[in-house]
């Protein structure tokens, strides 16, 4: 018949039940690649059978058991580069996002939470997300998220005033801030200085426009990497979200590296 490992109907191509979906690990520890007629960037769902914002599901044979019967199925989420910063650097191509299983992370503007609920699959249960978000409305969608995942501690506070939740945060690995604010450089700086482990790594979206929309988005991300190297920072590589969003970049680097021993 039509189309190989499809399945041949029409209907829009995708993760649909039948076709035979093969999913790899990407080269992120915690990240997936389900490759279908489409290929798609995934995370182990660590709640199976249900859904977080109405993306996909994608499931696999586990491997089978001891007896031979076939082992439970392994249920895999899609994660969509359009609604993901996240998912957009790691499609671009960006070196390391530094938050692999077991980390603890820091997330700061965790909206309603669709990023936040991939995070918490990668870092799995030994890991932990702080997703900060000040808005109430979407802080609700992220406590209902946070429920059924234990690794997620949500916390509806201003991202500016790091000591209000001094008393729920530990130390972290990873900030990841997609703040949206134009003091966000201000803001990953006091949270790193109160949470982020030195040597630890930052993990920045800018979006050009919310910081000084009358320049080029350029000239807006030098100037904010430069503001990061004042506060200790080391940008260690920058990359645009092309195609997924319109003039946005993703800053990576370590915080207080090391020196050198003198």
């Amino acid at each position: 018949g039509r189309g190989g490992r499809g399945g041949g109907r029409g209907g829009r191509g995708g993760m649909k039940g039948g076709a035979k979906v093969v999913v790899e690990q990407h080269r992120h520890a915690g990240v997936f690649i389900a490759r279908a007629k489409e290929d798609a960037l995934c995370t182990l769902n660590s709640t199976p059978g249900k859904d977080v914002y109405g993306e996909k599901r994608v499931q696999v044979e586990g491997p089978p058991n001891s007896d031979g019967t076939p082992g439970a199925k392994i249920e895999y989420r899609v994660w969509n580069p359009f609604r993901s910063k996240l998912a957009a650097a790691i499609l671009g191509g960006v070196d390391n996002i530094y938050m692999g299983p077991g980390s603890k992370v820091l997330y700061l503007g965790a909206a309603a939470g669709t990023t936040v609920s991939h995070v918490s699959d990668i870092v799995g249960p030994t890991g932990c997300v702080y997703a900060v978000e000040f808005s109430h409305r979407p802080g609700r969608d992220l406590i209902n998220m946070a429920k059924s995942r234990t690794n997620v501690i949500p916390i509806i506070e201003d991202a500016r005033h790091p000591l209000k939740y001094r008393m729920l945060v530990g130390m972290v690995d990873c900030v990841f801030a997609d703040v949206a604010q134009p003091d966000q450089g201000r803001i990953v700086a006091l949270n790193s200085n109160y949470f982020l482990k030195n040597g630890g790594h930052f993990v920045i979206s800018i979006k050009a426009s919310c910081i000084d929309s009358t320049a080029t988005p350029e000239a807006v991300f030098a100037r904010e990497v430069a503001k990061l190297q004042q506060e200790n920072f080391k940008p260690e590589e920058q990359l645009t979200l092309e195609p997924y969003e319109r003039d946005h970049a993703v800053v990576v680097g370590s915080f207080r590296p090391a020196g050198k021993k003198k």
